[in-house]
């Protein structure tokens, strides 16, 4: 039986089915790459010849070829599995472990298809996401911008505040069929991602260290929620074999935020910190915590610039170019806006954004990576769009009118 059409064939037939009968590779013939294909392509190169385009497969009225970059190390050996299922339903080829080759390896397979064609899946959390946008950042620094792929995402582990955005859920847990992420990236629509420039820059004249650059796709903050990030990450790093489930790892951020309840480690920071939006100084009320937005959900599932929908705010979009400011009075506050029960300080929307930390150690986070910062200036730019896909099933928000929106 062919794995790919299904087409069934007895032992003592098989020598004459194969000289006769050619595969149609069965419903998901426009997402497979057909060997044939591929090893015209090799011959094409070594004719150094490149109109790639002239070779397509037949029965391909809309080829859009599928790559699958899953990372074994997300969610509890979910990867591994997901990788077999499909190379069982795809060619083995274009199916890749991200724990044995880097994104920017696997991704040169796109320069061997169609021009803006290919769709990739990745397979893990958010900060699997930001690996793979960064590798196809620097294909387009190569010169291999009519080759960037479009990017959907089959949430691993925890933290994916961004696939939640997209459509694409909080976390997979094996309950939907591979054969039907297969259908959901099929009917996806493509829509762009904002990506920002976050300059990290020590106070100080005699520094002579470089600026830390991170990328950002869903949000930097200061104060309590990156504290919970930083003490997180601390226990994780020293006993990995903990955190493999996701109740696990909820259970102690939830300690941890209940903690910083009475501890207070981050309080006055109004008066530790400048904020400008646009160039324009902000008077800051009484805070703990400032979370800088790109994208709607934050916190593994709360729509955190709308809040409790009480007032008629502009969505948050991951598309115009704005980031979303917001302030909280710390740990209970923080957990008072996730169950709809308290709205953040808005503090408004903004192209640059600056923040001057004058004094004190404070903790810092962009997208999950925490550390502890000294006196600095950061300072949020756009940096780049990405192409994604949006999946438009259900939400695991009720806010599904809001993100559709999107």
């Amino acid at each position: 039986r062919c794995v790919w059409c299904q087409y069934t064939v007895h032992d003592e037939c098989m020598v004459d089915s194969l000289r006769t009968e050619d595969c149609t590779f069965g419903e998901f013939k426009d997402l497979i790459i057909p060997p044939y294909y591929l090893s015209t392509i090799n011959q094409m190169r070594k004719e150094k010849r490149t109109s790639y385009e002239k070779v397509v497969p037949y029965c391909r009225n809309h080829w859009m070829p599928v790559m699958v970059l899953a990372n074994t190390r997300s969610g509890n050996n979910m990867g591994e599995i997901l990788l077999g299922e499909f190379k069982m339903l795809l060619n083995p080829v274009q199916v890749f472990d991200l724990s044995k080759i880097a994104p920017a390896k696997a991704l040169q397979l796109c320069t061997w298809l169609p021009c803006n064609a290919v769709r990739v899946l990745v397979c893990g959390g958010d900060g699997t996401v930001g690996w793979v946008l960064d590798a196809i950042d620097e294909m387009k620094i190569k010169g291999q911008e009519r080759y960037i792929p479009q990017v959907a995402i089959l949430p691993l582990g925890t933290g994916n505040d961004l696939s939640n955005t997209l459509g694409w859920g909080a976390g997979y847990a094996g309950e939907v069929p591979v054969e039907q992420i297969l259908r959901n990236v099929m009917e996806a629509d493509g829509i762009k991602l904002d990506r920002w420039k976050v300059q990290v820059t020590n106070k100080g004249y005699y520094n002579l260290r470089k600026p830390k650059v991170f990328t950002m796709n869903n949000y930097f903050s200061i104060g309590p929620d990156a504290l919970m990030a930083l003490n997180f990450h601390a226990h994780r790093e020293k006993t990995p074999s903990l955190f493999s489930s996701r109740i696990i790892n909820k259970a102690v951020y939830f300690f941890y935020g209940t903690k910083d309840c009475l501890v207070q480690e981050c309080k006055d920071l109004n008066k530790k910190v400048e904020l400008e939006l646009d160039g324009e100084r902000i008077e800051l009320p009484n805070l703990e915590g400032i979370i800088v937005l790109n994208i709607g959900y934050w916190g593994g599932g709360c729509r955190l610039w709308e809040g409790m929908g009480d007032e008629p705010y502009p969505l948050a979009r991951h598309d115009d170019g704005l980031l979303e400011v917001v302030g909280v009075h710390g740990s209970f506050h923080c957990a008072q806006i996730q169950v709809k029960l308290a709205n953040p300080v808005r503090l408004g929307q903004a192209h640059t954004v600056r923040l001057i930390l004058k004094s004190s150690k404070m903790p810092m986070q962009v997208d999950g990576e925490p550390w502890a910062q000294g006196p600095c200036t950061v300072t949020i730019t756009h940096k780049t769009r990405a192409l994604m896909l949006y999946h438009s099933g259900e939400q695991t928000d009720d806010d599904d009118a809001s993100s559709l929106s999107e």
